[in-house]
């Protein structure tokens, strides 16, 4: 089996690329320092939502046969790429260069693919462009948004939970929950297809769309592609329901405060990683957005803060930019169970 680790720029591009992948499981049980190349045949392919995967047989050391279950991005990302189904066929032979599971399974994360004949597959995904040849501009905060990559400050981590991570102070209790949380157990949401809740779909930007839109009745809709999160905010000056009424995305109200869209959501039900590093969430949890159009339409100017004493020290408050993208994809994501926990061990 040709294997080696290497400490080469393909390994730095392969750590800023986890991020850049927006992996809904996060690096904890993959080693991000280290890279492993290997030559093999495919036997399976598949171009599902959250992850990709194409599995490698590999020829051991003792001359057993080896198979490598590689997760890539989600199937929307990849296509964004230029993958297709039938991108790989099995039987194609490839070398791939990967991030290999702490646990010596053979599982990873893929770097880089290149067929027997030299041809290079992209698989390194980049987030979607924010530098259109043609300037195109929204009179409204409604429409379809995507992050300005070229906007984030230059110490931007990338990824919901490194950013959380670095943000949040966390109570004694947020501590205690986030040293017990395992992604490979039930307590992943995930791994039943649950999406996380506000403020995530903000973060989600990062490479999936975010489409806001009016309702006849006066409400609007946030919609995300990822994990085909929505969000509905009620615009008729109603309260907040009594706090034992609880909901996934929490309860949103909203007003103006002249052109700018304001939105607070409380009445969120517990979620066990809604940062997906195992920091929880309960009914304490309160988020306030701000949505204000830009820079003559073509960006939106996206502002929150966070509060959950339960969990949280204080408050954390973030915003970015995003890029106006009415023509961006928002097909269905389609969260596959048997893709969502392929990563899982078998033993």
């Amino acid at each position: 089996m040709l294997i080696r680790s290497f400490c080469t720029v393909l390994m730095l591009v392969c750590i800023g690329s986890t991020h850049i992948a927006l992996a809904h499981h996060s690096d904890a049980a993959l080693q991000m320092d280290t890279v492993l190349t290997l030559s093999g045949q495919v036997t399976d392919y598949s171009l599902r939502n959250p992850h990709a995967y194409v599995t490698v047989e590999v020829a051991g050391d003792n001359g057993e046969r080896v198979s490598w279950d590689i997760q890539m991005a989600s199937g929307l990302t990849m296509r964004r790429l230029g993958w297709l189904p039938d991108s790989l066929q099995a039987g194609d032979e490839v070398t791939v260069s990967l991030n290999p599971a702490r646990d010596g399974r053979p599982y990873g994360l893929l770097s880089a693919i290149t067929r027997a004949n030299g041809e290079a597959l992209v698989a390194t995904p980049r987030r979607i462009t924010t530098s259109p040849e043609t300037v195109v501009r929204s009179d409204s905060v409604f429409g379809r948004w995507i992050v300005d990559r070229s906007r984030l400050p230059a110490g931007y981590p990338g990824g919901l939970d490194q950013l959380m991570i670095r943000e949040l102070t966390l109570q004694p209790k947020g501590q205690e929950m986030e040293a017990a949380y395992s992604q490979d157990s039930s307590e992943n949401p995930e791994l039943s297809c649950i999406s996380k809740p506000t403020p995530a779909m903000i973060i989600y930007t990062d490479l999936y769309p975010m489409d806001i839109a009016a309702n006849a009745d006066g409400s609007l809709t946030l919609r995300s592609q990822y994990f085909d999160m929505v969000r509905t905010v009620f615009m008729d000056g109603r309260p907040h329901p009594p706090a034992d009424q609880l909901f996934h995305e929490g309860h949103s109200v909203g007003h103006w405060e002249g052109d700018i869209l304001v939105i607070d959501t409380t009445n969120f039900s517990f979620h066990r990683s809604p940062y997906q590093n195992g920091i929880p969430s309960g009914p304490q949890k309160h988020v306030e957005e701000r949505y204000q159009l830009i820079d003559g339409g073509t960006h939106l100017e996206v502002t929150f803060t966070l509060e959950d004493p339960e969990y949280i020290v204080g408050r954390m408050e973030y915003s970015r930019q995003l890029r106006f993208v009415p023509d961006a994809d928002m097909s269905p994501f389609n969260c596959d169970l048997e893709s969502t926990r392929r990563f899982l061990p078998t033993n």
